[in-house]
Parts: C-alpha cells; structure tokens; sequence
C-alpha cells in the first residue's frame, strides 16, 4: 500500500501558529501519514517583492516543525523552472517517489479559481485534494466564483475537512514586525527568535 503524504504549498513568508495548527489537524483528521511544507520559490499569482529569501523561508519551516516527526519542509520547487506550477511539482514527486499516492492541501478559497491553474484537470483526475475551510475575501465572493466554489467541491477527487478557522496572515505578520509591534503569540517559538535576532521584514 503506498504511504499518504499531503503536500501543502506555501510562501510561508514567514510560517506561523496557523500553519501549524492547520498542519497538525490534517494529520490527526485524514488518512496522510505525513505531510511536506512545499517552500515555493515564487507563485505566478504573487509578486516576488515581499517574498524573504528562498532558503531563509526554508529555514524558518524546519524551525517551526523539528517537533512535529510527521511534516517535513521541502525544497523541491528550488530546483524547478520558475514560476512553478503545481502540476509540475506533483509530476517530478510522482517520478521521483513512484510508491507514494500525493494528495493536494488546499483553502477552500482557491477552489473558485483552480480552473485558472496550469493542467487543472489533470490535478483533479489524478490526485485527492484535501480542502479546508477559510474565509473567501472580499470581491472574489461574486457569483461566478461561488458557483465554480461549489461546483468543484462536487468533484469525487475532492475531500472536506473541517479544519479550525484560523484568520491569521503572513502579510499582516510583516507588517506588525515592520511597524515594531509584538508578534510573538503568532509564530513558534523558534521563528519569533529567528526573526527577532535579523532585520527581515523590518
């Protein structure tokens, strides 16, 4: 039988509480026996100004997750052509770990717009996505973006968990640290001292 690891993409500009808190749900609540912090190097969907160096982003993920023996960081995209996409993340995994069934981690906010990724079809007909809940943000909540929602959540490829809602953001994090404000509470320990002891996001 081959192992279950859910793959969750991510900035992780920088990797907070609610990373973790997600993270370890998913563990305890489905069927994956591990789960990989994918590090993307850069997203065709954001803008790479904000984004902290690729492997001090690295760096903070396998802080914040030395105590948790099921997830693991993964730099797999570093090494792939840039702006990544998905499909050809989960194609090169697939090659290189052939035993191993691949499920997608994904916010049920980004369900609307999958029709938009690269070969989105081939990620539906070939791999479980595992979706859990957040808050869809303000105008991207219209009517053509809840139907494709909800059409997509219809999928037998598509798994709902209810996870805790965390409304907890990297981009405000940076702006806290920038405006010298105590973020602490909102990150582990480990990458609060990290960020504490550098100037990043300041």
């Amino acid at each position: 039988m081959n192992k279950k690891i859910g793959l969750f993409f991510g900035s992780f500009n920088p990797i907070h509480i609610g990373h973790l808190i997600l993270a370890n749900y998913i563990l305890e609540y489905s069927d994956m026996q591990e789960l990989w912090f994918v590090v993307s190097p850069q997203n065709p969907f954001k803008d790479k100004k904000s984004l902290l160096n690729d492997h001090n982003r690295l760096d903070m993920v396998e802080l914040a997750i030395k105590n948790y023996p099921k997830m693991r960081a993964s730099n797999v995209e570093f090494s792939l052509p840039t702006p990544g996409y998905t499909i050809d993340t989960l194609t090169y995994l697939q090659e290189k770990y052939p035993n191993v069934s691949f499920s997608l981690i994904m916010g049920e906010d980004n369900l609307g717009s999958l029709h938009k990724w690269k070969n989105h079809e081939l990620i539906l007909k070939n791999y479980q996505i595992i979706v859990y809940p957040r808050i869809v943000e303000q105008g991207r909540n219209t009517e053509a973006f809840e139907s494709l929602r909800l059409t997509t959540l219809k999928h037998e490829n598509i798994h709902q968990i209810k996870a805790p809602v965390i409304e907890l953001s990297a981009t405000e994090i940076r702006t806290m640290i920038k405006e010298g404000k105590n973020v602490r509470p909102m990150l582990p320990p480990e990458v609060f001292d990290y960020l504490d002891r550098s100037s990043f996001y300041k």
